[in-house]
């Protein structure tokens, strides 16, 4: 485990203390159980641009050598 700084309102300095008083936790415990819950309901986001270009081809890994010689990246001969 690691030991970070967090930076809270007065009021969420509160809300947690109150819940770590009325779990018996401590505040740290209660901060990471909600963090973990938060992030594990979120889903992750498309990185930009994915999905974004489509060459209607289907086969282009199985096809790899045949399109990089195309594009004039054939692998020269040893």
């Amino acid at each position: 485990m690691r030991r970070t700084t967090l930076y809270l309102e007065p009021d969420l300095e509160v809300m947690v203390k109150l819940e770590a008083m009325r779990s018996s936790r401590s505040m740290a415990e209660v901060l990471r159980e909600a963090l973990r819950t938060y992030l594990s309901t979120r889903r992750p986001q498309i990185p930009p641009g994915a999905g974004g270009f489509d060459s209607g081809e289907t086969q282009t890994a199985e096809r790899a050598e045949e399109v990089l010689g195309e594009l004039g990246y054939a692998e020269e001969p040893r």
